[in-house]
């Protein structure tokens, strides 16, 4: 029996000091990810903002660990993976935080426990 748990991290954080290129060029790729319907947690991570009504980002990652000692290490990864993304396009960003998420921590509702049995 696997004991391997996925682990969500949410990574936020703001804009900081963008260019008005910068600016424009975020805001025409919005499009691919302004829709907070279409939020996938993946490895490599996955990008919402509109930034024509907030100066505000958000990344979703998402893991799998066999030990619950390497959860720390998984959010360090993710933080650092999100304000590598920003360095790389040459983005500002400040008050990066994130929020972690041991989904076998994450209590099943009625229709879970029925498939299940």
């Amino acid at each position: 029996m696997s004991t391997s748990r996925t682990i969500r991290v949410t990574v936020r954080g703001s804009f900081d000091n963008l260019s008005d290129a910068q600016r424009a060029e975020l805001i025409a790729a919005g499009d691919r990810h302004a829709d907070i319907l279409a939020v996938e947690y993946t490895e490599q991570g996955h990008l919402t903002y509109d930034l024509a009504a907030r100066p505000f980002f958000c990344f979703r990652f998402a893991e799998r660990v066999d030990d619950e000692r390497e959860i720390p290490k998984v959010t360090a990864r993710a933080e650092a993976k999100a304000a590598a993304w920003m360095t790389e396009r040459g983005y500002g960003f400040k008050r990066i935080t994130s929020q972690t998420v041991d989904m076998s921590e994450i209590p099943l509702g009625k229709r879970g426990r029925q498939r299940q049995l």
